[in-house]
């Protein structure tokens, strides 16, 4: 290119290569999720790499199972006379919701955390058919 690279389109385009930026991002494949029909109940995998089981909140509410994640993390670096050479911090949160039903109960959900991977086994609860309430009323005459 015949230009300088201040004329491109990004002044900082160049420096930002240099430089290794923690990027947060709203990529959907962050709390990946997959959903798994294990016969008496629904068996629940997501993908937590980099989160430790102290920064993961689970919470059921009005039949919605809550899933909160949350993580932070620093890197210092110094050189012998106590210099910062790089110094970057990264704070981040997701979260994700997951309707599993109004009858479904805190201690009938079943949690286990391990290598980054959460697992969830939710119950079934068999639909109950509402009941018709019929009431008649009588005819005079």
């Amino acid at each position: 290119m015949l230009f300088p690279s201040v004329f491109r389109d990004n002044l900082f385009n160049d420096f930002n290569d240099i430089m290794d930026w923690p990027t947060v991002s709203t990529d959907p494949t962050l709390m990946k999720s997959d959903v798994k029909d294990a016969g008496d109940h629904y068996e629940l995998t997501m993908d937590l790499p980099g989160f430790s089981k102290d920064n993961v909140k689970l919470q059921l509410k009005d039949g919605v199972l809550n899933f909160q994640a949350s993580t932070s993390k620093s890197n210092d670096e110094k050189d012998e006379d106590g210099k910062y050479l790089r110094r970057e911090r990264f704070q981040g949160s997701c979260s994700r919701s997951f309707y599993v039903g109004k009858d479904v109960k805190e201690e009938d959900i079943k949690a286990k955390f391990d290598n980054g991977v959460l697992t969830v086994c939710v119950p079934k609860k068999e639909d109950k058919p509402e009941v018709e309430d019929n009431h008649l009323i009588q005819i005079e005459g």
